[in-house]
């Protein structure tokens, strides 16, 4: 499996070298950077910003090329699962390097947006870039740009403050665009993650995984939280300047369909609230959608033919986006070892290989044998050949020891009756439930709590969770307690219905599952 490894990582950087054609390497300038235009006329003269211009292409075209050597590694993946090791590991890079280069291209497009601020500023009193007195509904030819708030009318028609935050609502489209990418690469990432955890053999290895899952989930909070920000600036100020316009140009009929429009949307956004993996994320592009149709009709009635064209290019992108996403969720695996026993004539333990402390795990249920409470240490002979053995020194400072460790409680109550007899006079069964320890023989009262399933999240169950339902309740009642909220059970063994609550997560990622205690009422 090593060697096999090793051949996917030599077969995959090969791959790569072709698909990414020597992006990186010592090419001509001239190759490197590909021609541009300036975004708006009158700054064609403008070294740094051409320069900036060019240097944002060739970024773009490297965020392409490893874009495309993402999706050829992920299609070998799909043709190689037993590279799925080596290939997880270089899409992991792949991307990391996507994110690296999206930003740089933030920062060079800061720059640029100021330079293009700057220069509008500039020209507004220009009498040869506009006259105050031109109305707004009529912007020579010369000075009409594609980008829609960079034409004059607006500074001619808003007041001071209002444009200028206009402009800075313009400026952080891209700072927008920019966190939408990123959460979406995040997102292929954290997807890529929970498929590995799944998947993952050893506990150490997927403690590891989980780690690094966190941390992306983290990461894609905080940029949830930065877009529902900046996008909120944005559409307020742009909403308002377009309003402010439009009423001065007495076009009720289009701000009554734009008002229209925006409740229709944020009915939309919050029909969707909580059914996707980003809410903010949502919340842009069903709005974003809205704004950019509004911008095109005010494009249109100021007859800005080339913004208005350009806004229906953004419009018709933003109809394909798929943004639905739904939640990445991944439950944590607990890696208990469970063991049933087996009876040895030659000693399993030495002086050299002792009986092990017994492990206790902070989450997950488990069951063991007590084979007997000891005031000092025990030799192995003590305990008839039972193999495997642990030992704990309980709070009093006696030796207790166990042997095996099972999933459900009927298998130790099975193991029980083998090991009676055996000849151990009084083996009690012994549970611990998230590090919580009962001994369930001397405490008849403790097996007496009963667990069920609470599914939180959804108005109707999915064929699917139903199916798993059916298939691992035993027969089990599945009840609606209240809107949105169901419950399985009762369940006299914790296991069994932890068992159920992860292949209920598995099944809907997006369900709310809890294993609730039923304590017993005293009287």
């Amino acid at each position: 499996m090593v060697e096999m490894t090793e051949m996917g990582f030599r077969r995959i950087h090969i791959l790569l070298f072709s698909v990414l054609g020597l992006t990186f390497a010592a090419l001509p300038l001239a190759a490197q950077q590909p021609p541009v235009e300036a975004r708006i006329a009158g700054l064609e003269g403008n070294e740094e910003y051409m320069s900036l211009l060019r240097e944002d292409a060739v970024l773009q075209s490297r965020v392409d090329s490893v874009v495309l050597a993402v999706e050829q590694v992920r299609l070998r993946l799909r043709e190689h699962p037993d590279e799925r090791q080596a290939c997880s590991e270089e899409i992991l890079r792949l991307e990391s390097r996507i994110f690296d280069l999206r930003n740089a291209k933030g920062r060079l497009i800061d720059r640029i947006n100021t330079i293009e601020q700057e220069w509008v500023l500039a020209n507004l009193d220009n009498p040869d870039a506009a006259s105050s007195e031109r109305p707004a509904a009529r912007v020579p030819d010369s000075l009409k740009v594609r980008n829609l708030v960079y034409n004059p009318c607006f500074g001619e028609q808003l007041p001071k403050a209002d444009y200028a935050a206009l402009l800075r609502a313009q400026e952080l489209e891209l700072r927008a665009v920019d966190l939408v990418n990123r959460y979406f690469a995040n997102y292929e990432t954290a997807a890529q993650l929970a498929e590995a955890y799944a998947a993952a053999a050893t506990e150490s290895e997927a403690g590891e995984i989980y780690d690094r899952y966190g941390a992306m989930q983290r990461i894609d909070r905080a940029l949830s939280d930065s877009l529902a920000g900046v996008w909120n600036y944005i559409f307020d100020n742009k909403n308002y300047a377009y309003g402010y316009l439009l009423d001065k140009l007495g076009q009720e009929e289009t701000l009554t369909r734009e008002e229209e429009a925006l409740a229709k949307a944020q009915r939309q956004v919050a029909s969707l609230r909580g059914e996707t993996a980003s809410d903010a994320v949502a919340d842009y592009f069903l709005r974003k959608q809205v704004l950019v149709d509004y911008e095109a009709s005010v494009a249109g009635l100021l007859d800005l033919g080339a913004a208005r064209d350009s806004l229906r290019g953004v419009a018709a992108q933003l109809r394909e986006a798929d943004f639905r996403r739904p939640r990445v969720e991944v439950a944590q695996r607990y890696f208990l070892d469970f063991d049933s026993v087996v009876f040895t004539k030659t000693p399993k333990y030495s002086y050299s290989n002792p009986i092990p402390e017994c492990r206790v795990y902070e989450h997950g249920t488990i069951y063991r044998l007590l084979l007997g409470t000891f005031n000092t240490k025990r030799a192995v002979s003590t305990f008839r050949g039972a193999y495997p053995l642990s030992y704990l020194v309980n709070d009093e400072g006696k030796w207790c020891y166990f042997t095996g460790g099972f999933a459900t409680r009927e298998e130790a109550d099975s193991v029980q009756t083998v090991l009676k007899k055996h000849g151990f006079v009084r083996p009690e069964v012994v549970v611990w439930t998230d590090g919580v320890y009962r001994n369930l023989s001397r405490e008849p009262e403790a097996g007496a709590v009963a667990y069920r399933i609470e599914i939180d999240g959804a108005d109707a169950l999915s064929e699917e969770v139903r199916q798993t339902i059916a298939s691992l309740s035993e027969g089990r009642e599945l009840s609606r307690v209240g809107s949105g909220t169901f419950v399985v059970g009762t369940f006299d063994d914790r296991a069994v219905a932890d068992r159920l609550a992860e292949a209920l997560r598995q099944a809907d990622a997006a369900l709310e599952i809890k294993v609730a205690e039923i304590v017993p009422q005293t009287e």
